[in-house]
């Protein structure tokens, strides 16, 4: 009876699965950045319906992350390499009124390709961009990471940030989820990943952080990293793979 249930689960479950329309994979090295706002400011950026849901574990309280992108391998829906693009991205931890859902939703960014503007979201900028990122290891063994990123925008505004931290030991992340539009809320895609995430400084763990400079100016970014914002936790994201699908209809 069981085996049967299984089958008759699976082939119930199968057609859902198989309404998924698979959009591109990326492998990527990303730095993640979460702050505290205001939630009276980021409440007004959202659409109606939806909540701002603050983040949990290492980023306890945390409403806006900035997701440093840097993209290593990028492949289309039939296995084509294309260009990669750089990514400057803000997103609020959210959920739906009256519903189950919940995820991320993008409010604002840059990329580093005009053609790559606005993107999926809508939300997306062009703009120059400029990243180093270097690796040292002492005579004990001790690895330091620094990094510079730099994003400066067609619109006229900009994003500048500096890091420099102790490597730690990675924790494996398996996640499965929801990236939806603050420009159009019925919009999702689905983000299946992997990474490797080593956390610098976060709530109720070491701080690893030795240098730390962010600087916002114009547009949204600016007006809400605005140097009021309360900085919860960093993650630098040595390796990051992921396939990303369109929801079935």
């Amino acid at each position: 009876m069981r085996a049967l249930l299984l089958v008759a689960g699976l082939l119930v479950a199968a057609p859902a699965i198989a309404q998924e329309k698979f959009v591109s994979s990326n492998v990527d090295v990303r730095t993640l950045i979460d702050f505290k706002v205001s939630d009276a400011a980021l409440q007004k950026v959202l659409p109606e319906g939806w909540d701002i849901d603050p983040r949990t574990g290492v980023s306890a309280g945390a409403n806006l992350r900035v997701t440093l992108v840097d993209p290593q391998m990028v492949m289309d829906a039939e296995g084509k390499s294309v260009d990669p693009v750089r990514v400057v991205s803000l997103s609020v931890p959210v959920k739906q009124k009256g519903t189950d859902a919940r995820g991320a939703m993008v409010i604002a960014g840059y990329v580093s390709s005009a053609k790559a503007a606005p993107g999926a979201y809508g939300l997306y900028g062009p703009a120059r961009a400029l990243v180093e990122r270097k690796i040292r290891s002492d005579a004990e063994g001790t690895a330091i990471g620094e990094e510079s990123w730099m994003f400066a925008g067609d619109d006229g505004g900009s994003v500048q940030i500096q890091l420099q931290y102790v490597r730690g030991l990675l924790a494996k992340q398996k996640v499965d989820g929801k990236v939806y539009s603050a420009a159009k809320p019925g919009f999702f895609r689905i983000y299946r990943f992997e990474m490797g995430a080593d956390v610098v400084r976060g709530v109720g763990g070491a701080d690893r952080l030795s240098k730390f400079s962010f600087k916002a100016t114009g547009g949204k970014i600016g007006a809400l990293l605005n140097g009021s914002e309360q900085l919860i936790s960093v993650t630098s994201v040595p390796w990051y793979s992921r396939e990303v699908f369109l929801p079935g209809s």
